[in-house]
């Protein structure tokens, strides 16, 4: 077990969120941590060293790291700590390590017993998920699926039955057939699609999947998809037969074990009673 005091004087990792858009959201804390570390870890030094200048902070070492450097990059990170420097990461925008370079970083650290302290602050997802006017809780936070069409059917499959709002984020130029995969896989369900958030053109789009998938092409920006949890349809099952119950879960995605569990759990059968239902047909 590893037990951290993260206001001791061990060496420090801060992860440090910055704006996604309004350069004002950033925290005071965030500010004075940049002013205080001797070097800062970030995704794109041009980026970091314009947020920098918005807020009049000169003369601070950029190393780049995102995500086709980070593991030569942690060696750098880990010297700094060594020699007892303060070192902060920093992404473009958001959160290092929330579908942003920084895991890594962060699992060298704790590896070598440094602490790492992320201050809360700037993301994408909690803002969407609030104004998406979809229940917040319970709630999956996915990312980014797979840019693959094949690949990312099968991780919609994992996801259909499950009973939290999910969260996705989008690039245009793969929206619309994102949107229509996870229409595909999912049903029509409830949804809403948050762009540009903190931004001048910031908009929130509510509504069922096939609607926005209407309107998909002539979107741009940078996406969040939240979308309605899978609802369990009630069965009424005093109206259909064992065998149609277990099939009902088959169709559903189920093997013929897992379903004949769920039926037995269903009507308080033993589940030897339902297995010898269906090996009957």
């Amino acid at each position: 077990m590893q037990r951290q005091k993260s206001y001791d004087n061990t060496p420090t990792l801060y992860i440090l969120p910055t704006p996604i858009g309004n350069l004002d959201d950033i925290t005071y804390r965030t500010i004075k941590v940049l002013n205080e570390v001797d070097v800062i870890f970030c995704e794109d030094t041009r980026i970091t060293r314009q947020l920098l200048n918005h807020l009049n902070i000169e003369n601070k070492k950029l190393i780049s790291n995102h995500k086709y450097n980070e593991y030569e990059v942690k060696e750098k990170i880990l010297e700094y700590l060594n020699n007892n420097r303060i070192v902060a990461l920093v992404s473009d925008r958001g959160t290092p390590g929330i579908s942003d370079p920084g895991f890594i970083a962060v699992e060298c650290a704790i590896e070598n017993n440094y602490n790492v302290v992320c201050l809360p602050g700037s993301n994408a997802l909690i803002p969407a998920l609030v104004m998406s006017g979809i229940e917040a809780q319970p709630f999956l936070f996915y990312g980014f699926l797979n840019s693959k069409s094949s690949k990312q059917k099968e991780e919609l499959e994992n996801l259909k039955h499950n009973e939290s709002t999910i969260i996705f984020y989008e690039s245009p130029h793969r929206l619309k057939s994102t949107l229509e995969n996870i229409c595909k896989v999912f049903g029509d369900r409830k949804i809403a699609l948050v762009r540009e958030i903190s931004k001048l053109h910031e908009e929130v789009l509510r509504g069922n999947i096939s609607e926005i998938i209407e309107i998909a092409d002539t979107l741009k920006g940078e996406f969040v998809i939240v979308v309605e949890k899978y609802i369990k349809e009630e069965i009424d099952y005093s109206k259909i037969s064992i065998l149609e119950h277990i099939n009902q879960y088959i169709k559903d995605g189920l093997s013929s074990n897992e379903a004949i569990k769920k039926v037995a759990k269903d009507r308080n059968l033993a589940k030897n009673d339902v297995y010898k239902e269906y090996h009957k047909r």
